[in-house]
């Protein structure tokens, strides 16, 4: 590295630190890392959310800032390593212990062979019984079968881990998903929410949407669990269009989903819950088995705005009675009513 290459590290970092301590950001490795490259604007993308936390003013959680890192710096070895390394230390541990057992085995197994050529020496110079010899024989022949067994095990190990090596590959980029995004809608999911939700809990100003889509068993009961999934998958999608001023949907669990907006107030947050119920409502699906349309999909919601000192588990416990009330009261609506 040149001295004009340090020199400018060195400013990089000097502008990096500040940033850090300003806006209260953990000093850890992977935080380090992203706003050393936000101050150096090597990635255009990653400035751009970034700035979106500093303009809002947003605490930035582990799971967000896990993601950025791993979308925009991490490297794909490192990546693959991330998700890989238990797997993997689990099935060597596997593959150890059948060696360990085969070659103990194995051990045991000379052991008797070498015992037993020497008792078969002996047969024509102590002229042993036909009794005596098949007694040896026999004997012999049992430690083949216990040692062919153990060797066929440990062949079995081997194939399994072939077959699960194999697996693992074709999954990489499937469990990196998996870990903060849902498979069926590709929203971010219930951990996902967890963490944002308790990283903007200290902001003066968040709002909360819960959703449940209206007589979701019975459209299950009546049209079938594929039907029900794209009816899922469709409604996510509305809701994520939707979406406005940093607002963020999650797939919640079920037919349940949620959303978190940051710098927004009661009522504007019941406005937009109020803009996606109606968007639920132009939601149609087509039952392949029928050939029909499947329309006329409702939901219902519960708004609550974040109070004082409130812990994470009370704010979703308000939206969640109030969207009870607006089931309660016929559905198809937004609580509470201002």
């Amino acid at each position: 590295m040149s001295k004009k290459d340090i020199e400018t590290s060195f400013e990089t970092l000097k502008q990096t630190v500040p940033l850090l301590v300003k806006h209260n950001i953990a000093a850890v490795p992977t935080n380090y890392a992203l706003w050393y490259t936000y101050v150096s604007n090597e990635s255009p993308q990653l400035n751009q959310e970034l700035e979106q936390v500093i303009e809002t003013g947003q605490a930035m959680s582990e799971v967000k800032t896990t993601e950025l890192y791993r979308q925009y710096l991490a490297e794909k070895e490192e990546v693959d390593a991330w998700q890989l390394r238990q797997s993997m230390e689990a099935m060597l541990l596997e593959l150890s212990q059948s060696m360990k057992d085969t070659r103990a085995d194995t051990n045991d197994f000379k052991t008797v062979i070498d015992s037993s050529l020497d008792n078969l020496a002996k047969v024509e110079k102590e002229g042993l019984s036909v009794q005596e010899v098949m007694s040896l024989v026999r004997n012999m022949v049992q430690e083949v079968q216990s040692i062919r067994q153990s060797t066929i095990s440990f062949s079995g190990s081997l194939h399994n881990a072939e077959k699960e090596i194999e697996r693992l590959k074709s999954q990489l980029q499937e469990s990196q998903q998996a870990a903060l995004y849902d498979a069926l809608t590709g929203l971010c999911n219930r951990r996902y929410f967890d963490s944002e939700l308790e990283s903007k809990l200290g902001m003066e100003t968040v709002s909360l949407m819960l959703i449940d889509i209206d007589h979701f068993k019975k459209l299950n009961d009546n049209h079938g669990h594929l039907m029900g999934d794209m009816v899922l998958k469709a409604v996510a999608k509305k809701l994520q269009n939707a979406c406005r001023d940093n607002a963020q949907v999650f797939r919640y669990g079920g037919e349940e989903f949620a959303v978190l907006l940051p710098n927004t107030n009661l009522k504007k947050a019941r406005h937009l819950a109020d803009v996606m119920r109606r968007a639920v409502e132009k939601v149609a699906v087509k039952d392949r088995r029928s050939g029909t349309m499947l329309g006329d999909i409702t939901a219902s919601v519960g708004v609550a705005q974040l109070e004082s000192n409130e812990k994470a588990a009370a704010f979703i416990d308000r939206a969640d009675k109030l969207l009870y009330q607006a089931k309660d009261l016929g559905r198809n609506r937004v609580m509470p009513i201002l």
